[in-house]
C-alpha cells in the first residue's frame, strides 16, 4: 500500500522532469519480470517482458495475449496478435518505478508501476470453466 502511494504522489513530478528510456534501457529495466501498472488509482493491466522484445499483456482478468515491442522515434511501441496498429508510450524509471505516457492521442493513458515480480503473468486461457 506504502508503495501505491508513494507512486501515486510522485508519478506526475517523474513523468515531467525525466527523459524517456531508449529500448537498451527499457529493456534492461524489463526484461524478465512482469509489471502492473494503474491509472488514477485503479488497477489497469499487468505485461510480462520477455526475451527477444516479445511480452504478454492482461487487462488483469487471466485472459493474455501475446505481442512485440520495439523503439520508433524515441518511443517504446506494441503490437499484439489481436491488434497490429501500434500502440507508442514514452516509458519513464522514477523514484516511485516505472510510468508510461500513451503517445497515439493527445492527453492519452498514464499508467505508473504497483507491482514489479519476477513470476510469469498468470493467465487463464479462452476455455476456461464448466
Amino acid at each position: 500500500m506504502k508503495r501505491l502511494l508513494l507512486a501515486l504522489a510522485l508519478f506526475p513530478v517523474a513523468v515531467q522532469a525525466q527523459t524517456p528510456l531508449g529500448a537498451a534501457e527499457f529493456d534492461a529495466l524489463t526484461q524478465g519480470r512482469t509489471f502492473t501498472y494503474a491509472e488514477g488509482g485503479t488497477p489497469y493491466g499487468a505485461e510480462e517482458y520477455l526475451p527477444n522484445q516479445r511480452v504478454r499483456w492482461s487487462f488483469l482478468d487471466g485472459q493474455c495475449k501475446d505481442g512485440v515491442w520495439w523503439e520508433e522515434n524515441g518511443q517504446i511501441c506494441f503490437i499484439y496478435e489481436d491488434n497490429t496498429v501500434p500502440q507508442c508510450w514514452s516509458f519513464f524509471n522514477g523514484p516511485g518505478g516505472l510510468s508510461a505516457r500513451f503517445e497515439n492521442e493527445p492527453g492519452g493513458s498514464e499508467l505508473y508501476e504497483v507491482d514489479r515480480s519476477d513470476e510469469p503473468l498468470t493467465c487463464l486461457g479462452p476455455d476456461v470453466g464448466v
